[in-house]
């Protein structure tokens, strides 16, 4: 009898009977030569053991290194524009790309993608420093970030193949910081996150340029004046060859 109770129990326990997630990435590491000029990256995915025939929602979302933001306000003083106001935003990626099936509006409540960061709205840093109010600052760094195109948003990104399978192709511009990068993928039914996967992603220089990169890192003041003598002997060269032409 005891076996019997326990067998039902094991039949009615939500961890065997939830639906769940697996995904991944159709690339864990980009390597970053002289003719890099950015890439794509496919986030893919499967909804094992569907709750219900009728279509879940999928976020994803990359993030980048996490960086501090500068973001100065300017005010006019005596008749001139100046940078008086200042705040530091600790903790922001440096990288911000969140996709989706559909409009993340539609998909949960304010309170639920702030609480999981899911959307370019539900960003906050760590931590501020600076006497001023947060959002006018933070709205600024996120629009400064779209334009140089580091944070996007797309809410069509998310593209179901069947019924269970789905991907997100996520742009990567040149201009990515290096370093690790994090893809989270969000399974949601009625507006509740009910499985999160998360796959690491790694940015970075290899051969020549690594090791410029290192020498710019390690030692910025000798890789400064290497380039400045650098450029003095290549426009020597160059009047020495026009001279003779």
């Amino acid at each position: 009898m005891r076996r019997l109770a326990l067998f039902v129990l094991l039949l009615a326990s939500p961890a065997l009977a939830t639906e769940d997630l697996v995904s991944g990435l159709s690339q864990d590491r980009i390597e970053i030569r002289s003719n890099y000029n950015g890439t794509d990256i496919v986030v893919f995915g499967a909804i094992e053991r569907p709750a219900s025939e009728a279509r879940p929602d999928v976020v994803v979302v990359v993030r980048g290194p996490e960086s501090d933001l500068r973001v100065r306000r300017k005010d006019r003083v005596a008749g001139i524009w100046i940078n008086k106001n200042r705040v530091i935003l600790h903790g922001m990626p440096g990288y911000y790309f969140a996709a989706a099936n559909r409009p993340l509006p539609e998909i949960a409540a304010e309170g639920t993608l702030r609480q999981y960061g899911l959307g370019l709205d539900a960003l906050q840093p760590k931590a501020m420093t600076g006497p001023h109010a947060l959002k006018p600052f933070l709205d600024a760094a996120i629009g400064i970030e779209r334009k140089a195109g580091l944070y996007a948003q797309d809410d069509d990104a998310v593209e179901f193949l069947s019924g269970t399978l789905f991907r997100a192709r996520v742009p990567l511009p040149s201009s990515a910081p290096r370093g690790r990068y994090t893809a989270w993928v969000y399974l949601l039914r009625q507006g509740q996150v009910i499985d999160v996967r998360s796959s690491e992603l790694t940015i970075d220089q290899t051969g020549l340029e690594r090791r410029l990169y290192d020498f710019s890192q390690e030692q910025p003041l000798a890789y400064g004046i290497s380039t400045v003598l650098m450029a003095v002997g290549f426009g020597w060269l160059s009047s020495l060859a026009f001279r003779k032409s």
